[in-house]
Order: C-alpha cells, then sequence, then structure tokens
C-alpha cells in the first residue's frame, strides 16, 4: 500500500509540474517569434566586435529550439574568433540540412551571438587569450572527428546538443555545464560512461535515455527519458526538465587563458 501511494503521489507531482513548467515558459520571454521565416537573427549583444577584439575568443551559447522543440530543449552552438580574425566561426548541427548538404554539422560565419529563429542566446562559456589560439586548433579537430555527422534525431539524440557536448568533452578547458534542457547532450552512443561535458565528472548513460552525472560544474543530474533534474551546489542551483536552470545568474566574465611556457 505504502509503494502504491508512493507512485501516485510522484505521478501527482509530475502531473502537476508539466502545467507549472508549461506557463512559466511561457511568460518567460524564452521564446520567440511563431513563424521561423521571419524571425529574428540579429545579434544579441553578448558576443565582442571582432574588429575591436583583436585577441583569440572562443563562445559556448545555447537558446531555445524553433517551433514546438523549443517548449522542452535549446539548441547549443560553440562559435570561435582566432586572434586579428574579423568575424567569428560557428560550429553547430542542423538537422534540416542532412538531406541537403550529406551532413548534420555546419560550421558557418555569422554572428556568435544570433538569435535562434527569434530565440534569444544565453552566453554559457567564454574564454579568451593569447592560450585560446591552440584551444581554437583542437576544436576545429574535434568538429571534423564528430562521430555522427550523418546521424540526426531530436530524441535522445544525436542532435545539435550531442555534437556541443562531444566538442567540449574534447576540449575540458572550456568547463561548460550545459543547460538541463540540452537533451541529447547525455547521448553517448554505444559507449555508456565518459566524463561530463564539463571535463569536472563523470557520467553513465544508456543511449541519453536513462542516466546519472555528477561533476564540480554540472553538480548531480538523473536523467530520465532525457529529461534533467539535478542540483548544483556550487551555483546554488536547480535543474529542471522544461524549466531550465533555476538559481541565481551566471559569472559571465571571460576566463583567461594565457599561452603555455615551455
Amino acid at each position: 500500500m505504502a509503494a502504491k501511494k508512493k507512485r501516485r503521489v510522484t505521478l501527482a507531482v509530475l502531473l502537476a509540474y508539466l502545467p507549472i513548467s508549461v506557463l512559466y515558459l511561457g511568460f518567460s520571454g524564452q521564446l520567440g517569434a511563431a513563424d521561423w521565416r521571419t524571425a529574428s537573427r540579429a545579434p544579441a549583444g553578448l558576443a565582442p566586435d571582432p574588429a575591436s577584439t583583436p585577441e583569440a575568443v572562443v563562445q559556448v551559447y545555447s537558446a531555445r529550439a524553433t517551433g514546438w522543440r523549443g517548449w522542452f530543449g535549446v539548441h547549443t552552438w560553440i562559435a570561435v574568433k582566432p586572434a586579428h580574425a574579423n568575424e567569428f566561426t560557428v560550429h553547430e548541427v542542423n538537422g534540416w540540412r542532412l538531406k541537403r548538404m550529406g551532413t548534420a554539422v555546419i560550421s558557418s560565419h555569422r554572428p556568435a551571438d544570433g538569435r535562434w529563429y527569434g530565440n534569444a542566446p544565453e552566453l554559457l562559456g567564454d574564454i579568451r587569450g593569447p592560450g585560446v589560439e591552440a584551444i581554437i586548433e583542437r576544436i576545429e579537430e574535434a568538429v571534423k572527428k564528430y562521430p555522427y555527422p550523418a546521424r540526426y534525431h531530436v530524441w535522445p539524440g544525436p542532435n545539435s546538443n550531442t555534437f556541443t557536448a562531444y566538442i567540449l568533452r574534447e576540449v575540458p578547458e572550456l568547463r561548460v555545464d550545459m543547460p538541463p534542457t540540452a537533451i541529447g547532450k547525455d547521448y553517448l552512443g554505444w559507449r555508456s560512461v565518459n566524463t561530463t561535458p564539463s571535463g569536472t565528472g563523470g557520467q553513465a548513460s544508456l543511449f541519453g535515455v536513462v542516466g546519472l552525472a555528477a561533476g564540480l560544474e554540472e553538480g548531480v543530474e538523473v536523467n530520465l527519458l532525457g529529461f534533467n533534474f539535478g542540483v548544483d551546489p556550487k551555483s546554488l542551483s536547480l535543474k529542471l526538465p522544461i524549466v531550465g536552470r533555476v538559481g541565481p545568474a551566471r559569472d559571465s566574465t571571460p576566463m583567461r587563458i594565457e599561452a603555455a611556457t615551455k
């Protein structure tokens, strides 16, 4: 009887959480224009102007996905600018480009902080300095080695968040804690164990459907059917599906990476 009552309480909590979280998201301003054809792709003012920023820069962003997907998850990307470059190169995965180009991986010159079809981006990581040149080279190599360029699945992956998480694992200096709404970040393919995307912990995952992760940057996360629940003691934040990260604002101060000395 006690177990049955516990299941009923759990189900009631989940059923109550769904409409509340959707209502919150609807009024949060995270979702932009309904028509992707006319939606803004304008910069949000979070990236430095390449013309006045000679140093190398790497930034990681997320924004609510387009259409119905945006109610559940985000799209993520990585932007790089070598020293003295006059524009950013954005690396990301777009499923709708797969049939046209034979690969879901796209590297293009666009504003690093451009709105994702009307949805405002959130800055997840920002590193700058002379040591970033070598990191950009490793990012470019990781983009080439991404293991799923010809595969894309909204759920449970591989998708745009699987791509970003893969790059972050290959370049742990970025130390990025991906949002709990980045569905697909926990997809590890046939591997069941790996480091967390930030490189500060470890995780076990069964094809991104169920899993557990713990790290200095991520805190503790439980993945159920691609939805993440967790707590991050470092930032005093809760991690919830649909709603996302709840807690103090992220520290947006760029992290400086100095060149290695011999």
